[in-house]
């Protein structure tokens, strides 16, 4: 698909607020817009929760299943050189560890994560982990909680309470991993699903409530090129569920992080138009995606390419609001 009609009218961008500073170095962008790369190191699909402090979490790199940062006051970061993962799930294979989630429960935190089955080499399910601290070290449990190898795997979890106390998880079913070719594995016919999936789970957070099943949420359509991905998940004040994701392949000018809303958590969902592209509305931005916002919808992460290429993805920072079915930057 060419690059100039992939995004029709459906996913014009409607930006509430857009400033723009000028100084003696160039061009800036104030607070209420986007701030970084906030370091220089590679931290692709970050994650945020905010305890005593900030924290994110990544994608494996630097040799780090899970690396992280922190931030006081989610302006200047700090990277540290600590794997809150040291030691994976024996179902798994270190340095295989994609897009973790880290989520506050009663007397600790969980860690959702994705990870290359060890006995299904090329595919990903996913796991939980466990630790009394938010910057763990985490431990792992040793059999995943998802893992469809007939559909492709499992990729990208998120977990969400809601409003009730319910807690769910959300991911990805890994479907252009058993496609037919062409951009990120499925932009060959035929074209196969990626649907973004949900369920309940225990409040720990480490099974499944008895009985609940998997609800598919949304799937990819012909805007969204050869997947959907990255799912995050919050509700806002006035009862509307946000659920950012990302579509098109990662490494990309078409990468994006868009968004749907729903009046209830199981859906159905609506897209909405998207929120950033490459160039568009931040042009110092390649392939910006793997979006996560925080619990209170007030702010949000993600991460950009560094040059033109996904080799180094680096952490980016917004200030956000949910207002009736927008997100505003």
């Amino acid at each position: 698909m060419c690059s100039l009609c992939i995004f029709p009218t459906i996913k014009l961008f409607s930006l509430a607020v857009f400033t723009l500073s000028a100084t003696s170095l160039g061009i800036s962008f104030d607070r209420r817009s986007i701030a970084g790369p906030v370091f220089s190191q590679n931290f692709p699909d970050p994650s945020v929760i905010f305890t005593d402090a900030y924290y994110a979490f990544s994608t494996t790199s630097a040799g780090l299943n899970v690396p992280v940062a922190t931030s006081q006051d989610f302006d200047t970061w700090n990277y540290l050189s600590h794997d809150a993962l040291p030691i994976v799930g024996a179902w798994t294979i270190s340095n295989t560890i994609w897009a973790p989630d880290v989520v506050e429960v009663d007397g600790g935190y969980v860690l959702f994560y994705a990870g290359e089955s060890a006995t299904n080499p090329g595919f990903h399910c996913v796991g939980v982990a466990t630790s009394a601290q938010v910057e763990g070290p985490y431990v792992a449990q040793a059999e995943p909680l998802v893992c469809p190898i007939s559909t492709g795997g499992a990729i990208d979890p998120a977990g969400f309470h809601d409003v009730n106390g319910d807690f769910y998880l959300l991911w990805k079913v890994d479907g252009n991993n058993i496609g037919h070719g062409g951009s990120c594995n499925n932009g060959v016919a035929p074209i196969v699903p990626t649907p973004i999936m949900i369920q309940q789970l225990t409040a720990d957070g480490t099974a499944f409530v008895a009985g609940s099943t998997a609800t598919e949420i949304l799937d990819r359509d012909d805007n969204d090129g050869p997947l959907i991905e990255a799912p995050s998940l919050t509700r806002s004040a006035e009862g509307i569920y946000f659920f950012t994701f990302s579509s098109n392949c990662y490494s990309t000018s078409l990468y994006d992080v868009s968004y749907a809303t729903a009046t209830n958590v199981l859906g159905p969902y609506t897209k909405q138009p998207w929120l950033m592209i490459t160039g568009t509305p931040f042009a110092q931005l390649y392939a910006p995606g793997g979006a996560d916002i925080t619990p209170d919808g007030t702010k949000l992460v993600f991460h950009a390419d560094l040059g033109t290429t996904s080799e180094t993805r680096q952490l980016y920072t917004a200030d956000i609001v949910l207002a009736g079915t927008t997100i505003s930057i």
